[in-house]
């Protein structure tokens, strides 16, 4: 029998689901998943499923599989290499894993070079998961450069602030808003690029955004579970990889 069809948009986000669940297993839930990677288990393998939803598995019994399956093995290297080391690693295959499973649905459901051309460019338009977990992605470089053009200060409470007055490295829900619109432009072009460090969408100019202190990414209040309020109390950020990075050591 065969398969029905699925457009460009269904697959891609297909894609995006799957994509946003391994970003959570290697950023804001990279504890949970580090912790599910025994070394002494089997081969395990890091699925994306399309619902945003990760699991730590076993791979199917059946040769060939009905669809393409992750790299094996990833809970082997765990305890053989530095952390963030062994993430990127993960977040690579992830990437590949992806492209492959995208392809396969295209291939299935008959896409032709035009689709394939369209879907290729939908997903090239975000970053890699490589990109995210390791904060690689050329935007990154604006961020930087966005953020120490803001005063030159490093004050570490201050990326927490709110207030129009603070200067520093704020969280980007803080940046005043001025009636001259040059200035507002030449803040949109600093700040627009910038990637969340947890689901790697763009920087909004109505979302409340936090900095860490340690990798220096920024994240999405939400995506971290942090409100205004309380940054406001936080002397030092940490996101959620930095710190599970300071518990293993």
């Amino acid at each position: 029998m065969e398969a029905p069809g699925r457009s460009v948009e269904e697959i891609f986000q297909d894609f995006k689901g799957r994509r946003t669940a391994i970003i959570k297993a290697l950023t804001t839930d990279v504890q949970d998943f580090y912790n599910q990677c025994d070394p002494e288990k089997e081969n395990l393998c890091l699925y994306g499923l399309s619902n945003e939803q990760w699991e730590v598995n076993l791979p199917v019994e059946e040769v060939p599989p009905e669809l393409p399956e992750p790299v094996l093995g990833i809970n082997f290297a765990r305890d053989g290499m530095q952390e963030k080391d062994w993430l990127s690693l993960v977040a690579v295959h992830s990437d590949s894993w992806l492209l492959a499973l995208a392809f396969y649905f295209g291939a299935r459901f008959g896409f032709d070079k035009t689709d394939r051309k369209r879907l290729f460019n939908m997903i090239n338009d975000l970053p890699t998961i490589f990109e995210v977990v390791t904060g690689t992605a050329k935007k990154q470089v604006k961020e930087k450069t966005s953020v120490s053009n803001n005063s030159g200060s490093k004050s570490k409470s201050s990326s927490k602030a709110r207030a129009p007055e603070t200067q520093g490295r704020q969280s980007k829900a803080s940046l005043p808003k001025y009636e001259d619109d040059v200035v507002e432009d030449q803040d949109e072009d600093e700040h627009g690029d910038t990637l969340c460090g947890a689901c790697g969408e763009n920087y909004g100019t109505d979302e409340f955004w936090i900095c860490c202190d340690i990798c220096e990414r920024w994240f999405h209040g939400k995506c971290v579970k942090i409100t205004p309020a309380r940054a406001e109390h936080i002397k030092q950020y940490k996101c959620p990889s930095c710190s599970s990075n300071k518990r293993a050591r």
